[in-house]
């Protein structure tokens, strides 16, 4: 673990909501993140953005002056740099990671990119316009459909090899997206906290694992520590904290895999990598930590803790 400063923060401020399309879930995570702050003795301010961009969160956080701010903001504006930006600009201590880790991970591509050129498992994709998408099979199937820059399972469409033609995109998807080769398999996860994979967790979910398998009390089963074979457990733990150093994250990320196990370890590619990985009472990085002997409370303890470290 990186190591650690000896001052308390004793004033921290909670940003959650905001303009993107986990609006919902960033507040969830956002009120419970504040509650267990507060009982791990913390004095917290909830900052509640709305869905529309503006200036007051530099005036409220002039304002405040908090030690530090606890981002429990998902999606764009919130975990693409943009905050970030804004916290720096600031002098604030934050939470998760900087600037350019940040946006580097919410863009899928680059992401991918990255995670290549660290010598990392991930599937074949290209960024298509919406249109030609709903036109025609832009890739043999089975592939999947998805914004470049969205988490949370947001506008996910799974097309497989005996769908009758192209996927009917909503309306709400953006111009571009992001069309991948299909990776079948369990699913996966490890949180990395600090310099430390904490373990790997399956998740088991009827059918694809989206946003109501999430976020929804029931919607999915988490098996922690996974039943694998040594060598899949190790190479999880391995790739999540080489993923989280490729982009150079910082404090809590979240690593996504699939592993076909017909094919052994050549089956065990990386879907994503969350740099704010839910903080819900459903959600799987706080199970991790949790598994790792950090509760709630000490968990967010420790991110405060590390984010004035790094300041």
């Amino acid at each position: 673990m990186a190591g650690r400063s000896s001052r308390t923060a004793h004033t921290v401020a909670v940003l959650m909501g905001g303009p993107s399309a986990e609006h919902e879930v960033s507040l969830s995570s956002g009120r419970e993140c504040a509650n267990a702050l507060r009982v791990a003795g913390f004095d917290v301010t909830e900052v509640v953005l709305g869905k529309e961009r503006n200036g007051d969160i530099v005036a409220r956080l002039q304002e405040l002056r908090p030690d530090a701010v606890f981002n429990a903001l998902h999606g764009r504006y919130g975990e693409d740099g943009c905050v970030q930006g804004i916290l720096e600009w600031l002098a604030i201590p934050y939470t998760h990671s900087g600037v350019l880790a940040s946006a580097l991970a919410l863009d899928k591509t680059r992401a991918k990119a990255a995670f290549r050129a660290a010598g990392l498992p991930v599937v074949e994709s290209i960024i298509a316009d919406a249109d030609e998408v709903r036109a025609r099979h832009v890739m043999v199937p089975p592939y999947v459909v998805k914004p470049n820059d969205d988490g949370s399972s947001v506008g996910v469409y799974i097309v497989q090899a005996e769908n009758n033609g192209p996927p009917a995109l909503s309306a709400s998807m953006p111009e571009r997206v992001m069309v991948e080769t299909y990776a079948p398999g369990r699913e996966l996860t490890t949180t990395v906290m600090g310099d430390r994979a904490l373990g790997v967790t399956e998740i088991i979910a009827e059918g694809w694992y989206d946003y109501d398998a999430k976020y929804k009390p029931g919607g999915s089963r988490h098996v922690i520590p996974a039943e694998l074979p040594a060598e899949i457990t190790a190479a999880c733990l391995d790739y999540a904290l080489r993923a989280h150093q490729a982009l150079g994250c910082t404090s809590v990320s979240r690593t996504d895999f699939r592993w076909d196990e017909t094919r052994g370890l050549d089956g065990l590619i990386i879907l994503e990598l969350n740099t704010q990985p839910g903080m819900t009472p459903t959600s799987l990085a706080p199970e991790q930590a949790a598994h790792a002997g950090y509760d709630f409370p000490a968990l967010m303890r420790w991110m405060i803790e590390d984010a004035l470290w790094r300041a």
